[in-house]
């Protein structure tokens, strides 16, 4: 077959199938030229334009947020906690001005990842908004009509019928109505179309990814969150001094934190005690008592993933650990403070360290003003014994024991640098030798005393064992949105993949033996198996209602033989 024959049928095919393969897709026509001359500014514009918005680059930009979000989760971020930041500084110093530049440190706010955002939003805007317009037009016409060549589409079905074609063509515009075909008369025959849920799906998946960037920028902007310790006993007023860190979008005021308060009545924690899972928690609760801009009060219960939702705001357990009470004397016997010590955990069993600072209120045996400190180490089930350490073996209050090792001199607290609550500094202070253990330091049972040297007093570790909760104040304005977004993305991609946009052609005209022809064709977006079974049953439903018709009988003259044979033998 010759080139120019090729060419022919191609031409043949296209202009037989006319409107049949047209407007099946949404995506934007992309007009080629070869030749002609070079752009202009204007045509460069359009050119990049036309790029920004295609499908293939808003995918390569949706890789390129998802490639970037990759270093915000592997290495601090300064926005979620300065300290992890400077430590990791500390301990990585060559990488560290190579981070600063590129603004690992501040993934989600530098210019690179920004610039990934915008592009990508201006992407999917530019991209849905005409596919959108198509999608409406191709909604309020018809499905167009049928091909010349009904045998050239994938699926095809014909049989003759002695019911008259306008019969068929009512029966087949009422059948394919009734299996919710837009369906219309054209001519000779019936035009119907289904499947527009896929480009609606389609164009709500990508409707969905505005929301979700949209989700996203909202929550950052608006933000905010916040950590708090409480001991059993105190309580918590949702205003800015009260928090014991707290960070927030750069559109967040601090008149948007929601009045509400509580106070923390009690924690429960249990643990298992036997097999592979011991030490693991079984309860972990705290019961509290809040109220709302100054109502009555209510009484819940904060589990882990089981947030106090307060007025927009949410309370999340996220930490629990023990707190000391011990009472500090002078040498006059005078009791300077008591109170409980919270002391942070180091490992699973809780075995927790922490600092006591006594700043104000204590004099030394001669009347002087001092300071005191206590590096406090503390385990709730003691271990070690005899082998010169301490750990704890279970995470309940089976054998609470207490290591101090005690401090005078200055603390260091007005010296205007901040200072970690649960970190001693003790570059202006001596230590204390005291009497029993180690010359340095003492354990302590529950209701036993250190007595510091030369009259300086004493420090008690009382019975009374507090425990603490570690909470997480946030407010998150864009997660309902976010999550709509999600849901409706899901639903939109499902509809995309599993409904297939098809159309079907049913024609029924009169032969020239006066017999009707119905031809049944039909096709969709991409193959499939099952627009071919879909047509089966479709013809099958309207072959019952216009049967084939009995082939034609042979009609032979009886007389004919004989004649033709007699004109032989004349001959």
């Amino acid at each position: 077959m010759s080139k120019t024959e090729t060419t022919g049928q191609a031409t043949e095919q296209q202009d037989g199938l006319g409107a049949a393969g047209e407007q099946l897709s949404t995506a934007p026509r992309e007009e080629t030229a070869l030749g002609g001359p070079t752009l202009g500014v204007i045509g460069w514009i359009r050119w990049f334009w036309r790029q920004l918005t295609s499908m293939r680059v808003a995918l390569i930009l949706l890789f390129l947020l998802s490639l970037g979000a990759v270093p915000g989760s592997l290495i601090p971020q300064t926005s979620a906690d300065e300290l992890k930041v400077a430590q990791f500084k500390q301990a990585h110093e060559t990488l560290t001005p190579l981070y600063e530049k590129l603004q690992l440190f501040d993934v989600y706010s530098s210019v690179w990842f920004s610039a990934i955002y915008i592009l990508l939003f201006v992407s999917l805007i530019g991209c849905i908004v005409p596919r959108t317009w198509q999608f409406v037009g191709q909604l309020r016409g018809r499905p167009p009509g049928a091909p010349k060549r009904l045998t050239r589409l994938p699926a095809y079905a014909t049989w003759r019928t002695e019911a008259d074609p306008e019969e068929v063509r009512a029966a087949a515009l009422a059948t394919l109505k009734g299996r919710r075909f837009r369906a219309h008369t054209a001519g000779d025959a019936v035009a119907a179309e289904k499947g527009y849920l896929r480009e609606a799906g389609n164009l709500l998946f990508h409707v969905a990814l505005i929301v979700i960037l949209v989700a996203f920028a909202v929550g950052q902007l608006f933000k905010s969150e916040g950590g708090k310790l409480i001991v059993e006993g105190d309580g918590f007023s949702n205003t800015l001094t009260q928090y014991d860190d707290f960070k927030s979008g750069s559109q967040f005021s601090v008149e948007d934190l929601a009045p509400f308060g509580f106070k923390l009545d009690s924690f429960t924690g249990t643990y298992e005690k036997n097999g592979p899972q011991r030490g693991t928690p079984r309860t972990f609760e705290a019961a509290v008592t809040y109220s709302e801009n100054g109502g009555q009060d209510k009484k819940a219960v904060i589990r882990v993933n089981e947030p106090l939702e307060v007025d927009g705001s949410k309370v999340y357990l996220i930490a629990h650990g023990y707190a000391p009470v011990v009472t500090v004397r002078d040498g006059r016997g005078k009791v300077v403070t008591s109170g409980p010590v919270p002391l942070l955990p180091i490992d699973n069993n809780i075995t927790s360290s922490g600092a006591i600072k006594v700043m104000d209120g204590y004099r030394d045996k001669n009347g002087k003003k001092e300071q005191l400190g206590f590096q406090a180490f503390f385990v709730p089930t003691f271990a070690g014994a005899g082998k010169g350490t301490m750990f704890s073996q279970f995470p309940a209050l089976d054998f609470p024991v207490m290591a101090l090792t005690g401090f005078h001199g200055d603390l260091r607290v007005d010296s205007g640098m901040p200072q970690n609550v649960y970190q001693l500094d003790t570059s202006k202070m001596k230590q204390f030798a005291v009497a029993g253990g180690t010359g340095k330091a003492n354990r302590l049972l529950p209701g036993e005393t250190m007595t510091l040297p030369d009259g300086a007093g004493s420090i008690t570790f009382e019975k009374d064992i507090k425990e603490w909760a570690s909470f997480q104040i946030s407010q998150q304005p864009g997660n309902g949105l976010a999550l709509t977004g999600a849901v409706a993305a899901i639903a939109g991609l499902a509809g995309s993949l599993f409904i297939q946009r098809r159309r079907v052609w049913v024609r029924a005209v009169r032969g020239e033996d006066g017999v009707t022809v119905v031809e049944m064709a039909g096709l969709g977006r991409s193959e499939s198996a099952k627009l071919p079974e879909e047509l089966a049953e479709l013809a099958a439903t309207l072959h019952a209602k216009a049967p084939t018709a009995p082939e034609p009988e042979s009609a032979e003259d009886p007389a004919a033989e004989p004649a033709a044979k007699s004109e032989g033998a004349e001959k």
